[in-house]
């Protein structure tokens, strides 16, 4: 928590300095500041990438901005799989300067707000940058909770037919609870060779032809 509240009031401190020039930054560093007040997201994040989630929806909800900055890092992690910027802002060997002038004018040409600026200046005054998309996955889900969406990651080893799919959206909605909608995203892999496995909310259902094997085998070995 402490942590989250030292990344809310850096963001906010280069908010200040944005709106009211290098002058305000000084003069607001140079008083005894209040402990900020943090607006605790719908869903608890961990790690270091959920502090600076946490943080940013903090600051974004104070501005009723939340909407803006959701949209605007989909921006940002469009520019952070652009080989030429990634090349550079995720290049340990590269000076931290370096690596925010090229964010920075990047961030600059797709006009996106204050919020998401000083969420990179801070990312790099902290040698945070590589973290970028981590954070911005973490946000995605704090607001997926905010609007009442349950996302559901479904592995499968081929894909499903839309027969399949609808019954399966029919059973997953078992789970949810009034006022909340089902958000489903669909995975392949080939490995786990037949069934399925469910990521709902803090469940986890492994059906998987690979792991019914794998117990199977441990059965025999015990016996």
């Amino acid at each position: 928590m402490r942590r989250c509240l030292l990344y809310a009031r850096q963001l906010e401190e280069k908010m200040a300095a944005h709106m009211l020039g290098q002058q305000a930054r000084q003069f607001s560093t140079s008083i005894i500041r209040p402990v900020t007040k943090l607006v605790k997201p719908p869903i608890q994040a961990y790690g270091v990438e959920g502090r600076y989630a946490t943080a940013l929806f903090s600051a974004a909800s104070k501005q009723s901005k939340l909407d803006q900055v959701e949209k605007e890092l989909g921006k940002v992690s469009v520019l952070i799989k652009d080989p030429k910027i990634s090349s550079v802002v995720m290049n340990p060997h590269v000076k931290r300067s370096v690596k925010l002038q090229t964010f920075t004018d990047a961030l600059t040409k797709a006009k996106v707000s204050p919020i998401v600026m000083n969420l990179i200046n801070v990312l790099a005054d902290n040698s945070r940058l590589p973290l970028t998309g981590n954070i911005i996955t973490t946000f995605d889900s704090m607001m997926s909770a905010h609007r009442g969406e349950v996302i559901c990651t479904v592995t499968t080893a081929k894909l499903l037919d839309q027969a399949s799919l609808a019954e399966l959206k029919v059973a997953l909605s078992d789970f949810l609870q009034k006022g909340e909608t089902l958000k489903l995203e669909t995975k392949l892999d080939p490995s786990i060779l037949g069934g399925m496995i469910v990521n709902i909310g803090d469940s986890y259902v492994d059906m998987s032809t690979k792991t019914k094997i794998k117990k199977l085998k441990a059965l025999i070995s015990e016996t």
